[in-house]
């Protein structure tokens, strides 16, 4: 099937009238004409008919092989490691595609245009780029090659639903309980600083997302993204920003440090950070720190790990003692909920601690103070069955006094 196909391109290609646009529906007409004659002493279904068509045409007008995969929305996660090896994740399993790519010509021009859709630049002098692929940002692409890659091309997309996962579909998944959704609704409207840490594919952005629905409609929140993920809906008053890298053009990068920065001159109610891996990591904190309202995400393997890897984090961009940046830490962020995946793929929430305020005089580190845990009570049908545990009291009650909020009964 791959060789006929190739044929049938390589006849469309070699017929066409590169000196006037033609249309899909032209084109389509070629592709019948070529199969019509090639196709002529062979024996294929209808339904065979239709499929090597569309091959044709996605491999000339669209992104060839990935195309197929990009029109399936099960698939969540598409990997392609050269030419030959494509892997797909559906259903939360990773499973490898009988699909491959003619030549690595033809992976090049695929990845030239996806990238150029993003208006980016990919080469061997700048192997490495990320983007967002689709008018909406619907997809995450990362794009490594040569020389950076020693297994040729390498592209990885990240698909996100057409319609963003709220809360109510995370309770229907067994992600979060009803009890644990009203809590955190009840500290986002008094404007508790949340940070949510997880692992890789733990959810977090999907759970940043669904967090902003509760946040009050009238305030005006600022999302800061490296690339353009959030799907946040239902706010009037909402600014969405975007990191850019530097290009060939000579335009100079903008950081999500930069973004940070004039956010703060914006009159920010709510400040959403999509993710912070470096030095940004110090604007945030002084945006938690200066009377501004809070989300972000980062990765890292339990609450207590992230508060480290926040403290790494500043570090990088500043030099001040670790005692200080404990104090900038546990003064301004006010809850961490950690993310997990776990063996049955399923995504749910872990952990919700609070950060104390005063460093714990003997340790000299941050005090935590662990609210909810998850338990496993064991298996049925292959999917983990647990419950949400309450191991503490929340300390930190200003803000819900300020705002006259009072925290649900949870057992």
């Amino acid at each position: 099937m791959d060789s006929l196909r190739k044929s049938i391109k390589d006849r469309v290609m070699g017929s066409i009238d590169f000196y006037r646009d033609i249309s899909d529906g032209e084109m389509y007409e070629l592709i019948d004409r070529e199969m019509t004659q090639l196709l002529r002493y062979k024996t294929f279904t209808l339904e065979q008919k239709k499929a090597l068509r569309t091959e044709v045409f996605d491999s000339i007008r669209k992104l060839d092989v990935l195309q197929k995969l990009l029109d399936d929305p099960s698939i969540t996660e598409i990997m392609v490691n050269g030419t030959d090896n494509i892997f797909i994740e559906k259903d939360g399993a990773i499973q490898k595609s009988d699909l491959r790519f003619d030549s690595l010509e033809k992976l090049e021009d695929v990845i030239q245009q996806i990238v150029s859709s993003c208006n980016r630049v990919v080469n061997e002098a700048s192997p490495i780029v990320d983007a967002r692929l689709g008018g909406g940002g619907n997809s995450r692409i990362n794009v490594v090659l040569p020389p950076a890659s020693l297994s040729g091309p390498v592209l990885t997309i990240r698909r996100f639903p057409e319609k963003p996962i709220d809360m109510d579909r995370l309770l229907e998944l067994g992600s979060i309980s009803e009890e644990l959704k009203n809590y955190i609704a009840a500290l986002i409207r008094a404007g508790y600083n949340i940070f949510i840490s997880g692992g890789t594919g733990s959810g977090k952005t999907t759970f940043l997302n669904a967090l902003s629905d509760f946040i009050p409609k009238d305030l005006r929140v600022i999302s800061i993204e490296d690339n353009a993920e959030l799907q946040i809906r239902g706010v009037p008053n909402l600014v969405r920003l975007e990191a850019r890298n530097a290009n060939v053009e000579g335009c100079r990068p903008i950081t999500i440090r930069d973004l940070i920065k004039s956010s703060l001159r914006m009159r920010p109610d709510w400040i959403i950070v999509g993710e912070v891996r470096g030095d940004e990591c110090v604007d945030m904190l002084q945006a938690m720190n200066t009377g501004h309202m809070a989300m972000s995400t980062g990765h890292a393997n339990s609450a207590q790990d992230m508060l480290s890897r926040i403290e790494t984090m500043v570090l990088m961009g500043i030099e001040i003692p670790l005692p200080a940046v404990r104090g900038q830490i546990a003064s301004g962020i006010d809850i961490v909920i950690h993310l997990g995946r776990l063996r049955d793929r399923s995504r749910k929430v872990l952990e919700i601690c609070e950060l104390e305020k005063e460093i714990d005089p003997v340790t000299r580190k941050i005090s935590v103070n662990p609210l909810f845990k998850f338990e496993e009570t064991g298996t049925e049908d292959g999917r983990i069955k647990g419950e949400w545990r309450k191991v503490g009291e929340l300390k930190g009650t200003e803000k819900l006094v300020a705002a006259g909020i009072k925290l649900p009964a949870c057992t």
